[in-house]
């Protein structure tokens, strides 16, 4: 079996800015981008306003896998960042996309700005896969997984004589663990090219 490298992954965060403070808001914004790319394993970041009126922010940034981003986040570096922005950023709810997760939204194509020191650059984030795919992609791992642990249970004695119902709640909670930490990554990242060809 070959290798594959780790999916990057990406932090989607929407934050309610104080409209007041928006000068201050986007110089904090931007110190925050040039403080992640000093990391290894960054791969780009970027925001957004909704409108010229709107104290709604949107922040994009991608690391190379998981043991960057958890560098970037757990450093004393951006605990200070944060802690420079408590003043005038209200709110912020964050996602984590890698592999299977955040398919379970509408697919759709953001496009974002990225300061880049000289004006910005326009960048266009591919939609999710479509949903017939994600539907192979798990089937591909839930099929396998849940044959080698019927065969597995099968000999064990009383197993087949329980209700359906419990052996199906045993089934599920054993294996929706299993898929979602470590099959489910597994299959994405091996079917990525396909995913988002």
């Amino acid at each position: 079996m070959s290798s594959t490298s780790p999916a990057p992954i990406t932090v989607s965060i929407r934050r309610e800015v104080d409209p007041d403070r928006i000068t201050e808001a986007t110089a904090w914004v931007q110190t925050g981008v040039n403080l992640a790319s000093r990391y290894a394993g960054f791969l780009g970041s970027g925001w957004v306003r909704e409108g010229a009126s709107s104290h709604h922010w949107h922040m994009l940034y991608r690391f190379a896998d998981e043991p960057s981003l958890e560098a970037w986040e757990a450093s004393s570096e951006r605990a200070w960042w944060l802690a420079m922005g408590e003043e005038f950023v209200r709110s912020a709810e964050t996602r984590r996309r890698t592999g299977i997760e955040g398919w379970f939204d509408e697919p759709s194509t953001e496009t974002i700005t990225v300061p880049n020191g000289t004006g910005s650059t326009t960048v266009v984030v591919a939609p999710s896969p479509p949903r017939w795919k994600q539907a192979v992609s798990i089937w591909l791992g839930f099929f396998p997984v849940n044959l080698v642990f019927t065969y597995l249970m099968s000999p064990v004695p009383g197993w087949n004589e329980l209700p359906i119902w419990l052996r199906v709640i045993t089934t599920t909670v054993v294996l929706t663990p299993i898929m979602t930490y470590w099959v489910l990554p597994w299959v994405t990242r091996s079917l990525r090219h396909w995913l988002n060809r």
